[in-house]
């Protein structure tokens, strides 16, 4: 039988309930500081994952996180976060959790244990072999999760299993399984400390590599952001002062112009051409910046010699 390492005992914990204030803190955050090295030993696997949740969506699919509990609530997290962040369609990066919207606020741990309720939950939202799914379970055993991957696996679409649980059940179903071991949680069974903060993280590179690779990243700054509130606005301003070279009044003057698109607005300073042309080159290289503007530069080098 498969043993869990997520129930394990924690002998650096034991006397836990027993010490100062100051001590038990202590003792989650040495735990806590086991995860980023556990992570960084599956980054081949979290690396691979990227390339194929990329080729899924340059296809024309979606990224759909399923999960239960905590891991279901960070699926959600994080496909919400991908919208502001990187201007994505909402129906792009989906996130499903077991119990639906009321498992967000308040628990609903019943509803984990329904491999049928995860084979649901994609059939609702038409999953198809296009579409990638991550699935998200930190045992690695969850009955809704493996319902779902394995529904996925039916549907001809990709599979990438996220736990903290190598040779779990859920990974028999993924193409790609990623699985850092973290160690026993400081609580017993608290998948939602050192598991969780894993899950993150992973999630983190997983949403962030795709939209990297997708161009939505100039540098490293985040240029299809939506300035949809003020705080988001001087964000945007800032970026293109960076990323252009030119003065807050010049980058807000071109974001007006750009239609309130930082991409178009970079391209439109240092290119010096107006939005439509701007919008014409980004698009013919896929809305990567590095590349419009070496294109850009070649053109109006071009220009130069022409009228030279």
């Amino acid at each position: 039988m498969f043993e869990s390492l997520t129930e394990r005992s924690n002998p650096r914990t034991r006397d836990i309930d027993v010490v100062s204030t100051i001590e038990l803190v202590r003792m989650i955050n040495r735990e806590d500081c086991l995860v980023a090295p556990a992570v960084g030993l599956v980054a081949d696997r979290i690396a691979e994952a990227v390339d194929l949740i990329v080729a899924a969506i340059s296809a024309g699919g979606r990224l759909v996180y399923c999960g239960a509990g905590t891991s279901g609530r960070l699926g959600i997290l994080d496909a919400a976060e991908c919208v502001p962040t990187y201007s994505t369609d909402p129906g792009l990066v989906v996130g499903l959790i077991a119990g639906g919207r009321e498992a967000l606020v308040r628990a609903v741990e019943n509803a984990e244990d329904d491999p049928e309720l995860g084979r649901a939950m994609l059939r609702e939202i038409g999953f198809c072999e296009k579409d990638i799914l991550v699935a998200l379970a930190a045992s690695g055993r969850t009955p809704c999760v493996c319902g779902a991957a394995e529904y996925a696996r039916g549907a001809g679409g990709r599979v990438i299993s996220v736990s903290c649980c190598p040779g779990s059940r859920l990974d028999v179903f993924a193409d790609v399984g990623i699985a850092p071991q973290v160690g026993p949680e400081a609580i017993s069974g608290s998948t939602r400390m050192k598991c969780g903060t894993a899950e993150k993280m992973i999630l983190n590179m997983l949403s962030t590599g795709t939209m990297i690779k997708l161009g939505k990243v100039y540098r490293n700054l985040m240029v299809d952001v939506k300035p949809t509130n003020q705080k988001l606005l001087q964000r945007s301003i800032s970026i293109i002062c960076e990323a252009a070279g030119c003065s807050r009044e010049s980058a807000g003057e071109a974001l007006l112009a750009s239609h309130n698109r930082v991409k178009t607005a970079i391209v439109m300073i240092r290119c010096d051409m107006d939005r439509e042309r701007a919008e014409e080159l980004l698009s013919s290289v896929n809305g990567h910046i590095s590349r419009a503007l070496c294109l850009g530069g070649a053109a109006r080098e071009m220009e130069g010699m022409l009228n030279g």
